[in-house]
């Protein structure tokens, strides 16, 4: 009687075992689904690509705006009339304290 015991355990656990080894392959290819679903997916990487060259492009604009702003003639007409009134004011301040 034992021989015919152990051959349906070995069953048993050669049932469980496929069962087992059936899970953990479903649960691998879902898995692997979703990462290419988040990462593999063309939408993802273009929205990134452009977000990037966006980025790059306002940096671009920033710095231009700035350059010019500094350059323009009002611009250093307002410095210079700036420069005026602080030394003025200096002065003053500095003759009223002898």
């Amino acid at each position: 009687m034992k021989p015919h015991k152990s051959s349906k355990d070995q069953a048993l656990l050669i049932s469980v075992a496929e069962s087992i080894g059936s899970t953990l392959g479903a649960i691998a290819a879902k898995a692997d689904a979703a990462q290419k679903a988040i990462t593999g997916s063309t939408i993802v990487s273009d929205v990134k690509r452009e977000s990037k060259k966006l980025v790059r492009k306002s940096k671009r604009t920033a710095i231009a705006a700035k350059g010019s702003a500094k350059k323009s003639k009002a611009a250093s007409a307002v410095r210079r009339a700036v420069r005026k009134t602080t030394k003025r004011v200096a002065g003053k301040s500095r003759r009223a304290k002898k």
